[in-house]
């Protein structure tokens, strides 16, 4: 008998993009899930494959989403906790759904982690309303408005468990696959997080932000993949936090990155 796998996809906003081609070529290669876990970036596109178990379709649909499309997704709040409602991305996340609003809709098991900002705590969401779960896991700090549930204030959950191996592993998963797109410090000086000459210019906001949030959970990501039997860290270190419009790019990356961990993964399951 197998080993039971489970997967647990980092945070890393545009980057996590990546997430879809690590995805796709384990449905080819016939890499089996059982259980995903999944924090920011991660939590979005790990529940939409655990809900359709296809990523080649997922990745067909993120493609469709021009600039002008992703534009559109822009709404605006009163910047009290945040720049953003995520009300329009919340009803994409459900678009992409296709009506699987619960936990226990999906075809997968699946956990997304998000931090509760006032005591610090790391907050795993299993069962009830998965789209607010997955709304409190993405809710990146200043961007996003904060998350209220279970009578907690949330943010995005990369800030206490950037790639939850962990939480995989205490779902019942025996062989954990960590997938990890926040590059090292040193790869994304060298980059400049895809914007040439940032380093002499003074930064944009935007960058500030996410380097900030980079910077306090890198070492994060590295102690929680210890526990982790395969690494996947796809090459996405040129590409900005929000260049979502670069998604083709990211999905090929992970591709490419999964494609190279296939055969240790084959080997060490017995397949």
């Amino acid at each position: 008998m197998r080993k039971k796998v489970g997967l647990a996809l980092g945070s890393g906003a545009a980057k996590g993009m990546a997430h879809i081609g690590v995805l796709e070529v384990f449905q080819k290669e016939g890499i089996p899930i059982d259980f995903i876990a999944g924090t920011s970036i991660g939590a979005a596109i790990g529940a939409i494959y655990a809900h359709s178990q296809d990523a080649t379709a997922l990745k067909m649909r993120v493609l469709e989403l021009t600039p002008s499309k992703l534009a559109r997704l822009i709404d605006p709040a009163m910047p009290k906790s945040g720049f953003l409602k995520g009300r329009k991305i919340k009803d994409l996340l459900a678009s992409f759904l296709d009506g699987a609003v619960r936990f226990g809709d999906l075809a997968i098991p699946f956990a997304c982690v998000a931090a509760d900002i006032d005591t610090g705590e790391e907050v795993i969401f299993e069962r009830g309303s998965l789209l607010e779960a997955v709304r409190a896991s993405i809710s990146i700090p200043a961007v996003f408005t904060v998350a209220k549930a279970r009578g907690r204030n949330l943010v995005d959950g990369q800030l206490v468990d950037p790639v939850p191996v962990d939480v995989v592993r205490k779902m019942g998963a025996e062989f954990v696959i960590a997938v990890n797109v926040i590059p090292d410090m040193h790869t994304r000086v060298a980059a400049a997080d895809g914007s040439p000459g940032e380093k002499q210019q003074e930064p944009r906001l935007m960058y500030v932000m996410m380097q900030s949030l980079y910077i306090a959970t890198y070492k994060l990501a590295r102690t929680a993949m210890e526990g982790a039997d395969v690494i996947i860290e796809p090459p996405v270190a040129g590409i900005g936090s929000g260049d979502f419009h670069r998604a083709e790019e990211c999905i090929l990356q992970g591709e490419l990155a999964a494609e190279d961990a296939v055969i240790e993964i084959k080997r060490r399951l017995g397949l």
